[in-house]
């Protein structure tokens, strides 16, 4: 299944981007809280307005917040490097969906060991949230996928018009904030992603 995950902006608490939310469900596969400066009792109102939005709790995905993703029945935890080890997570909520963000192949062979159910590799390409870093490239994406089995998802810088290359790299998913966040028609932007990933699997199945 190849997957479009939405990555939140640090803005979403406002009001005006959680309505957003409704319109974009259906597009979106999952949608990842990430709100590093949030407390908790913050996180746990946002997620109970994107619920209320119309967002099903299957396809919510809470960074490093494991906690939070069980008590609200989310599908799962993304950690970073600075999270606790993939292997206690999966040991401790077994139940949760465990994804592992990394930038080397070494962290990628690391995290499946560990137990990750999917990595998110970047940043593929150049984006503004990585201002000064050079992208990581398709040719490092392919050879992480090329070394794990758990799937890919590729972060950084794609959109339309690179989204075709990324997944002929192997990705077997994309991961995207600013794309649809600062779109002028975020719910067109999804629509669009949406429609290229259903129609290249198909060419891939056919």
């Amino acid at each position: 299944m190849t997957t479009l995950h939405l990555i939140t902006n640090g803005k979403i608490i406002a009001d005006k981007e959680i309505k957003k939310i409704g319109g974009l469900a259906e597009h979106i596969d999952f949608l990842h809280v990430r709100e590093k400066q949030a407390p908790a009792k913050d996180l746990c109102f946002l997620i109970e307005k994107m619920i209320e939005a119309g967002l099903p709790e299957e396809k919510i995905i809470i960074n490093d917040r494991a906690d939070l993703a069980k008590i609200y029945h989310c599908k799962g935890v993304q950690l970073a490097y600075h999270s606790v080890p993939v292997r206690e997570v999966v040991r401790t909520f077994p139940d949760l969906q465990v994804g592992k963000s990394v930038h080397t192949l070494q962290e990628a062979i690391e995290a499946e060991e560990e137990g990750a159910d999917y990595i998110v590799f970047g940043h593929v390409y150049r984006t503004q949230s990585k201002p000064g870093l050079a992208p990581k490239g398709l040719a490092t994406l392919e050879t992480i996928v090329n070394q794990v089995s758990v799937p890919v998802i590729a972060i950084g810088g794609i959109d339309v018009t690179n989204l075709n290359a990324t997944l002929n790299a192997g990705a077997k998913g994309v991961a995207v904030m600013s794309t649809i966040w600062d779109a002028d028609e975020p719910y067109r932007v999804s629509q669009q992603l949406r429609t290229m990933l259903d129609n290249w699997k198909e060419e891939r199945v056919e």
